[in-house]
């Protein structure tokens, strides 16, 4: 089942988090991630939101995420966003023939 990583992100380090997304694609795309969107002015209509960036990212299962996340190749640069930024990141499970749950 399809999986969806939701990170919301604000940037204290943008020289490093820039780093990060340099590298970024390539390193997604050979785990067989895509990227969906990514956006640094997102349209808050419900409630508060007080970060500087949404990033929303697929992948086949959530083996695939797994693989990408813990691999040496991630993790070499994940280090650049860890240190540059604050937030969270959710790992959504994509809706199957279970709805509605």
């Amino acid at each position: 089942m399809t999986v969806y990583a939701l990170a919301q992100l604000t940037v204290h380090d943008r020289a490093r988090y820039d780093r990060y997304v340099a590298a970024f694609l390539p390193v997604l795309a050979r785990h067989g991630g895509r990227l969906l969107a990514a956006d640094t002015a997102p349209r808050v209509v419900e409630g508060e939101w007080p970060h500087d960036k949404v990033v929303l990212m697929s992948f086949d299962n959530r083996e695939d995420f797994e693989r990408w996340s813990t691999s040496p190749e991630y993790r070499a640069i994940s280090r650049d966003r860890e240190a540059a930024t604050e937030g969270v990141v959710l790992l959504l499970d994509g809706i199957g023939h279970a709805w509605p749950a």
